[in-house]
């Protein structure tokens, strides 16, 4: 699943995050003999999803090539308190260093992936796909994404240069929705367009224009229902917007095709990981 773009990402990421920690240098670890080893654990404390090896592997291999990581369990996996999630052994400064930034990546990306298996089990055994959104935490766009499939979801577009998505202070710029489609259409002919609705009526004015997706916006589950009557399989239907575990199943079941949750990555709690030292 880590395509080349991925990998780019996150050995820039991995720098970036090292270079922010470490700065002139690790102070406190600069007191341990070079000569030292360790082995040390990664454990669990919560009931998860994992996600993130690849970003905390990547950290120890920038920092000292003689350290060794060896996993228990692997992305997409779900996993458990108390549970050991991989060894890590070799020279005690740069594990010492590397320690915090590891932690970091592996307990956000595990975070938004456990939260995106929570969203795609409330859907389970209905035709919808759950979509992320751009509302990513800075910087980690590549990586949140990464973990929201882990995690059983789906991507929305990746950000402002793969998709079109017209909304609403687009649609009053333009001048119209027709306008904004045509607009679009002619700009970057094959390009995904996608258009944001707040009606029926402009509903039947995106199809009117030729529109083949559209956002219903903040829609209840019964104006949902009705949307997806009125346009009889022309175009795709994602809901979005006061959507979350308590109602997702609802809105899922009205019919339509996609939904999407920004809450998959903003609303992102890190899971409780330690990293114990055996020797």
């Amino acid at each position: 699943m880590l395509l080349e773009v991925l990998d780019t990402d996150l050995l820039e990421g991995v720098r970036r995050a090292l270079n922010e920690d470490i700065g002139s240098g690790d102070l406190t670890a600069a007191l341990v003999p070079e000569s030292a080893t360790i082995t040390t654990t990664v454990v669990c404390r919560e009931a998860a999803v994992l996600c993130g090896t690849a970003w905390f592997n990547a950290v120890f291999a920038e920092l000292d090539t003689g350290i060794t990581v060896n996993w228990q369990a692997r992305d997409g996996n779900r996993i458990g308190p108390d549970q050991s999630l991989c060894s890590i052994t070799g020279p005690a400064a740069p594990i010492l260093t590397g320690e915090r930034t590891a932690l970091n990546f592996l307990q956000t990306l595990s975070g938004t992936a456990t939260l995106a298996r929570r969203y795609a089990d409330a859907v389970s055994g209905l035709p919808v796909r759950i979509l992320d959104t751009r509302k990513t935490l800075p910087g980690l766009r590549q990586a949140q994404k990464y973990a929201v499939r882990t995690g059983g979801c789906h991507n929305h577009r990746m950000g402002l240069y793969d998709g079109i998505l017209i909304k609403e202070n687009h649609i009053a710029a333009a001048g119209s929705i027709e306008q904004a489609i045509h607009a679009a259409q002619a700009l970057s002919p094959g390009t995904p367009v996608e258009v944001e609705v707040e009606n029926r009526e402009q509903v039947a004015a995106a199809l009117a224009a030729g529109a083949e997706s559209l956002l219903l916006d903040n829609f209840s589950s019964g104006e949902l229902a009705a949307t997806v009557r009125q346009v009889a399989g022309r175009a795709r239907l994602e809901a979005s917007g006061g959507i979350d575990l308590d109602n997702i199943r609802e809105v899922a079941a009205s019919g339509v095709d996609l939904i999407s949750v920004g809450a998959l990555t903003k609303n992102v709690r890190s899971i409780d990981l330690s990293m114990l030292f055996l020797k």
